[in-house]
């Protein structure tokens, strides 16, 4: 069982960055691939970024290439997403999920464990 802590969302104007954290329980967080999702009000969840347990394999949406980094320190268990030059477009709810396949998959259906989400909103 792992249990997921996002935080470090909040209100930014565009252009301007944040960096989210997710603190994950348990001392297997090294085996698990881990990811970023996001959703926005009335729209589904989509997929923003994962990272693989060993963190050599990285996977981003098209629409964060470029702009977002996703990393992680496995003595501290927990995983990070940079978001630079951000855009109004990337307000949203944003989750992080551990899978235990240990890949970096963009599909959900991967995902077995889920954090609470923290909101990220940009304003024009």
């Amino acid at each position: 069982q792992v249990q997921l802590v996002e935080s470090g969302g909040g209100l930014v104007q565009a252009g301007g960055s944040l960096r989210l954290s997710c603190a994950a329980s348990g001392r297997t967080f090294s085996r698990y691939g881990m990811g970023w999702f996001r959703q926005a009000p009335g729209k589904e969840r989509d997929f923003v970024a994962a990272i693989s347990w060993s963190g050599q394999s990285t996977a981003y949406a098209d629409s964060v290439k470029g702009r977002f980094t996703i990393s992680r320190d496995n003595a501290k268990n927990t995983v990070y997403l940079q978001m630079n030059s951000l855009k109004p477009e990337d307000t949203a709810v944003y989750y992080c999920a551990a899978e235990r396949s240990q890949a970096a998959h963009s599909e959900q259906l991967w995902y077995d464990y889920w954090g609470q989400g923290t909101q990220v909103t940009v304003s024009s």
